[in-house]
């Protein structure tokens, strides 16, 4: 801890010596881009000038509605230049900044040219950005993701961290709600890990990370909601991309994907194909130590080496509208889907002696799982503005279904010390179906007011309704034998209802605020239709969210936000099912969890712009982990999600971006934190603490014209995660890219891992648990891609593609391919 207190005081005081790049401001200036029917253009270039000498203060780019809007602006004049290929460059005329936010008139692009050819793209993103209330990570501006799959570019962001089981953690806290292009996963897991794992980093455009979401956002996630934006075109007539990527570590994973648009008049055409097929392993050692509750004598030494494989293929398409009815009002619908076959084989050695490390028996369990999930989703949307001042309403309706087939079988053999057989072998078969059904409907209310102000309202309603069932059969003689007791048949079904409301305004030149107030209503039903069991829960809860940012100077801003944030149960943990690894390991939800709740406060400090210190503090109640459940009669461990009481967070991160020369830029992110579980295990009080500190650094060198490079890694030092205390791992990256075909194209290579060192240990020792683990995967990688875009026409309107899901599928776990 001393090290990394004394690394991180360095990294504050030697920034803090760093000439200023930026200066913060007073007043905020916001507009919109417009072409000549005064529809939206998303994605246009928009410099804030000088007016006395047409010098560059800030940059920044339009949102998909066509927005922009600069936050901190001195006082002084100033005048607005946007620029997007296929348009001529586009002057406001000079304005006052005066301490009040200012709207700026529609800003009319007209089209310069049709080809194309000639047009170059000048602007490069930053890989990081830091804003008010989120931070940004530009996927592009790191060649390291070039063929990564989307978990792989989660996995070194700043505050990200993925467990061994694929969970996704933000700044040492779990509950993360995964959204793409602002809509909802729906995943949550090791199912949403697999998911990210077929989604190629060459579709991703950004990612933005929000620990503390508005009340616009759906109350779920614990610790807050990361929302993957995926590239759009931006050419009227025709665009798009191919893209082939090809890995190599021990086994292949290839990425392909291609996405195209279409655009005349007020017709709107887009869609997109991708295929994945990959192959994996994953070692898992486990030593474990049974231990009588009562006398807490050891009783036997049990060793595990599980050698797994996982593989298989990933299809997923959209196809999608958007028509502009006229100025105003825009309709538009979203086709999509996916089918993920794949396998799953291990083979597991088990050795179990007495106290004494004496061998009593040799147990052999081989597992093989086929499985496919399929996936439907249709969206359709509305939005209309009813004046150039911002105010607008907009609507959207989801339905979204899941269906999964996983069969099992599981072979037990058994042998003596010495390898001889010692009884006959037993055959476990297990079918188990899913259905999940989701339908949502938003509609949200945007209406600014006067002096900078602004009013936002909306209401949202959600039905869920899942089909769970597990049927076990042993062999017997050849012959299929129902087994009842592992058996089961679950049903769940969940209406949650929401309002809420938002203000903001500037309260001062130098103090602005936001408030919001979300109600959510949940009424949800369990039946078991096996044993009979039923629950219904019926509960309302408030969720308040409160920014402040205050401007203590030109070069020094202060903020502060707290939310509270509810996590209801994943809608596999709370299925009563079991699935198996082998005779003694085990997975089981549990029906009876509660959701949790969380209080998050964070204090936030910026220095001129590029360095950014942020002190937090999270209390979360009925926190959902998973704990082990230990048999000694039979030498079984499951594990099991559990409500275990309460946990306490605080910590420090720190981010900086550095423009070392014209050739490199480096940014660096450390975040400090304290995790303290507090709860009843297994009729035991727990009390678990740590500190940890995770590094993410990243340096990215311009060689020439038209070559880049990058190098950077991770690294997380030793830490608690519920229950377990998991050992320290890192991971070293490096890729260079070249431009080919003109501009048209580009190849990339990259290595992620370099050193394979992202393997992880850990243990759990409480109660009558004593447990270790040992894990190692296929994370060493050299991949080679190349991508072509080609696109006709002119700067387009950006595509509309938000829904009305919020957390529901996010808790859905799909295994949806690797």
């Amino acid at each position: 801890m001393r090290k990394i207190m004394t690394l991180l005081t360095v990294l504050v005081l030697s920034t803090f010596s760093l000439v200023g790049l930026a200066q913060n401001k007073n007043s905020n200036i916001r507009g919109r881009v417009v072409d000549s029917q005064k529809s939206p253009i998303a994605a246009v270039s928009v410099s804030l000038l000088k007016a006395k000498d047409s010098s560059v203060v800030k940059m920044t780019a339009s949102s998909k509605e066509g927005d922009f809007q600069f936050e901190n602006v001195q006082n002084g004049s100033y005048l607005l230049q946007v620029s997007a290929i296929g348009y001529g460059v586009t002057f406001s005329g000079p304005f006052e900044s005066n301490g009040t936010e200012v709207v700026v008139e529609p800003l009319m692009m007209v089209p310069q040219s049709k080809d194309l050819k000639a047009v170059t793209v000048a602007a490069r993103k930053p890989l990081i950005e830091q804003k008010l209330d989120r931070t940004i990570v530009n996927v592009d501006a790191a060649v390291t993701n070039v063929g990564a799959t989307a978990i792989e570019v989660l996995e070194k962001s700043p505050g990200i961290t993925i467990d061994k089981d694929g969970n996704i953690s933000l700044k040492g806290k779990s509950g993360v709600q995964v959204f793409i292009d602002g809509r909802p996963s729906y995943l949550s897991g090791t199912d949403l890990a697999n998911y990210l794992r077929s989604l190629n980093a060459n579709q991703i455009e950004q990612l933005e990370i929000m620990t503390n979401p508005p009340a616009k956002f759906d109350a779920a996630g614990n610790s807050g909601i990361i929302n993957i934006k995926t590239k759009k075109t931006k050419v009227m007539g025709y665009s798009g991309s191919v893209s082939l990527s090809y890995g190599q570590g021990v086994y292949h994973k290839l990425n392909e994907s291609a996405n195209f648009n279409y655009r005349k008049n007020k017709i709107n055409l887009f869609g997109n194909l991708g295929f994945n097929d990959r192959e994996n392993f994953n070692n898992l050692d486990i030593q474990r130590k049974f231990i009588d509750a009562s006398t807490k004598q050891l009783i036997s030494h049990f060793d595990q080496n599980s050698r797994m494989r996982d593989g298989g293929s990933s299809y997923n398409g959209k196809i999608g509208m958007d028509y502009f009815a006229n100025k105003k009002s825009t309709f538009g619908f979203v086709l999509g889907g996916f089918s993920n076959p794949g396998r799953f084989s291990n083979t597991s050695d088990v050795f179990i002696a007495d106290a004494n490390k004496v061998m009593q028996s040799i147990t052999r369990a081989s597992a093989a799982n086929t499985r496919t999930w399929t996936n439907y989703s249709a969206n359709l949307n509305f939005r209309h503005v009813f004046d150039t001042t911002g105010r607008e309403i907009s609507m959207d309706a989801d339905i979204i279904g899941y269906r999964s087939k996983n069969t099992q079988e599981l072979i037990n053999a058994y042998f003596e010390p010495d390898w001889q057989p010692a009884f006959k072998s037993d055959t476990l078969l297990g079918n188990l179906p899913q259905n999940i059904q989701i339908n949502t409907f938003k509609m949200d209310y945007v209406h600014p007011l006067k002096g900078g102000a602004k009013f936002e309202a909306g209401v949202k309603t959600a039905f869920v309704n899942t089909n769970n069932n597990a049927n076990y059969d042993s062999l017997l003689n050849g012959q299929r034998v129902r087994d009842i007791s592992r058996s089961n048949h679950f049903k769940y079904s969940e209406n949650v209802n929401a309002a809420y409301v938002n203000y903001s305004r500037p309260f001062s030149k130098k103090l602005t605020g936001q408030f919001g107030l979300r109600l959510e209503h949940t009424y949800s039903v369990g039946r078991q239709l096996t044993t009979g069991e039923d629950f219904d829960r019926n509960y309302v809860q408030v969720f308040p969210t409160v920014f402040l940012q205050y401007e203590i100077n030109k070069s020094n801003t202060m903020g502060f936000n707290y939310g509270r944030r509810i996590q209801r149960p994943d809608y596999e943990s709370m299925n009563p099912f079991i699935m198996f690894l082998d005779k003694y390991t085990y997975e089981q939800g549990n029906p009876n969890l509660q959701p949790q709740f969380a209080h998050n406060l964070e204090l936030s400090h910026t220095f001129k712009g590029f360095l950014t210190t942020t002190l937090n503090y999270t209390k979360t109640t009925d926190i959902i982990t998973e704990v082990l459940v230990q048999d000694p009669s039979s030498n079984e461990t499951g594990v099991k999600p559990e409500n275990i009481a309460k946990q306490r967070q605080y910590g420090a991160s720190v981010s900086v971006g550095i423009p070392v020369g014209k050739w490199l830029n480096s940014n660096i992110y450390v975040n400090v934190y304290n995790n303290l579980y507090e709860g009843i295990v297994n009729n035991d009080f727990v009390k678990l603490g740590n500190t940890t500190g995770v590094f993410n650094v990243s340096n990215q060198i311009k060689i020439g014209k038209t070559t880049n490079a990058e190098i950077g890694g991770f690294y997380r030092t030793p830490g608690v995660d519920g229950v377990f205390e998991i050992g320290g791992l890192g991971a070293v990256n490096a890729g260079i890219s070249q431009q080919v075909l003109k501009g048209k194209g580009s190849v990339r290579i990259s290595v992620r891992d370099l050193f394979y060192t992202q393997k992880i240990d850990g243990k759990s020792q409480f109660s009558n648990i004593d447990a270790a683990f040992q894990q190692a995967r296929d994370s060493r990688v050299v991949t080679v891609n190349f991508t072509y875009r080609f696109s006709k026409g002119k700067g387009l309107t950006q595509k509309r593609k938000t829904g009305s899901s919020s957390d529901e599928q996010n808790r859905v776990k799909v295994d949806a391919g690797n």
